[in-house]
């Protein structure tokens, strides 16, 4: 421990900003170790929140994420208005590990891991942020306020529509900023994810084709294929969507929807024109199919990018939305903005498969992007984000490795070598070999559906951009 304490004798703890793994990982296995030599005994009060952060140079929200951890595996306990203590004096016997669930063998698209957050590989290829870029306390005090929930609202199970005030605040901001909508044609779910559930169940049958971005979102083309629905791959490049594949496509499947990322698709990170955007409007015009507009990257792009949902005015677009990526994900909060014919049906089968959304997540949602540090806290995300790309890239570069594309904005980087894959040598081949080395990685297999001329993975610039152990890790392949 260094020199200092964070007052009543406690230490400053050894965090390394540069060791793999998170902060929170670093945090439990520090405090477990504590517990386990009984250098903390039963009944020791924890620092606060506020000040263990402010000790440690740590956020907010990692101390309570830590400290629920440590509650979790039973090291801590909680008593109402007076703090966290120490709950028993014995630990496992190897502490370092407590916070951490066991490494997979085998690395797939929904391999949990990529979703956790709580494995100790270096979170490469994970579609998260870190929990310190959200801000000091924009989360934290919109979960506050909404645990102070009127009791008469305990008596329910929500509005089947999500929270009121919620609808109406998106409704207003979508107005100010892409297109006119009412709130009775936003319907919230529980992330995007659950948005695109609801979507294809609503308005597919097993057999029916649907488009999608080739590459392309990974576990949509799962949702697809588990709906019994045939996916076909779209090609999407550097410069956009391969119209004319489209078109050709359309003429001969008659799909029933499409999905599409307009703004920082994932995993490219690029942008439609406008120009495309109309040309995939017409398209869908032509053959009477529902584009499904992924919008959850929209507040991390510039403004004026297309927006199929503004220039169709939800006639035949349904634009999904989410906060996973400038909110915490724990909070699992999406929407659908559609026709007011078309809400009904989402309505009713969202009923069927769940009754409603949470309330709480939701009024916590309503109160970070209400609040004032809100745009700021945006703006500081993109700007993290720009330097993060670029560095990733200079790095990614070192080991030999070049972009498919460079991106407009957002999280994502994907790149990699011009060797054609082989049954013995492929992306999913080196991710699991990565996965041994403690490095995450999501290869070129989770997004295509056609054979990948190339190997290729898909970078988070957060932890991809100051991780030498990754980039040595690529170098030593070659």
């Amino acid at each position: 421990m260094p020199p200092g304490n964070c007052g009543d004798g406690w230490p400053v703890l050894a965090i390394e900003r540069s060791k793999r793994g998170g902060l929170v990982d670093q945090i439990v296995a520090a405090i477990a170790l504590m517990v386990n030599r009984r250098e903390l005994r039963v009944g020791t009060k924890m620092p606060s929140v506020r000040r263990f952060a402010k000790c440690n140079g740590v956020s907010t929200f990692t101390v309570v994420e830590s400290y629920d951890r440590l509650l979790t595996l039973g090291l801590l306990s909680s008593r109402r208005g007076s703090g966290f203590f120490v709950a028993r004096s014995e630990a496992a016997s190897a502490p370092q590990q407590l916070a951490l669930q066991p490494t997979p063998a085998a690395i797939d698209a929904l391999t949990p891991d990529l979703y956790s957050g709580v494995s100790d590989a270096l979170p490469v290829g994970a579609g998260w942020l870190p929990p310190e870029w959200y801000g000091d306390d924009t989360v934290l005090d919109a979960v506050r306020h909404a645990m102070k929930i009127p009791a008469s609202r305990l008596r329910g199970y929500g509005h089947p529509l999500g929270f009121p005030t919620l609808r109406q605040h998106l409704a207003a901001t979508l107005a100010d900023e892409l297109f006119a909508v009412t709130p009775d044609q936003i319907l919230l779910t529980n992330g995007a994810t659950h948005a695109f559930d609801l979507i294809l169940r609503t308005l597919t049958k097993p057999g029916d084709t649907v488009f999608v971005e080739d590459p392309g979102y990974s576990n949509l083309l799962s949702l697809i294929r588990h709906h019994g629905c045939i996916a076909v791959g779209i090609p999407r490049g550097p410069d956009g969507l391969d119209m004319d594949a489209l078109m050709a496509q359309a003429a001969g499947t008659q799909p029933k929807l499409m999905f599409v990322n307009t703004v920082l698709q994932n995993p490219l990170g690029t942008s439609l024109t406008q120009a495309q955007a109309h040309r995939l409007l017409l398209a869908a015009e032509q053959f009477d199919f529902w584009l499904v507009e992924d919008d959850i990257y929209r507040e991390l792009a510039a403004g004026g990018d297309a927006s199929l949902a503004a220039m169709d005015g939800l006639r035949r677009v349904i634009r999904v939305g989410s906060f996973s990526k400038t909110l915490s994900p724990v909070l699992r909060v999406g929407s659908i903005c559609a026709s007011n014919s078309l809400i009904p049906e989402l309505l009713r089968v969202k009923m069927l498969t769940g009754l409603t959304t949470s309330e709480i997540n939701e009024r916590a949602v309503y109160h970070a992007i209400s609040a004032r540090p809100y745009k700021r806290m945006v703006e500081r995300l993109v700007d993290q984000l720009r330097s993060g790309r670029e560095r990733t890239i200079e790095r990614l570069q070192e080991a030999g490795m070049e972009p498919l594309a460079r991106p407009r904005g957002g999280m994502f980087v994907s790149a990699g070598w011009p060797i054609a894959p082989t049954p013995e040598f492929n992306g999913k081949v080196i991710a699991e070999r990565a996965l041994r080395a403690g490095i995450l990685l999501s290869p070129h297999e989770f997004f295509m559906l056609r054979p990948s001329p190339s190997i290729w993975f898909r970078f988070n610039v957060a932890y991809a951009a100051d991780a030498p152990e990754l980039i040595g890790f690529l170098q030593s392949l070659r």
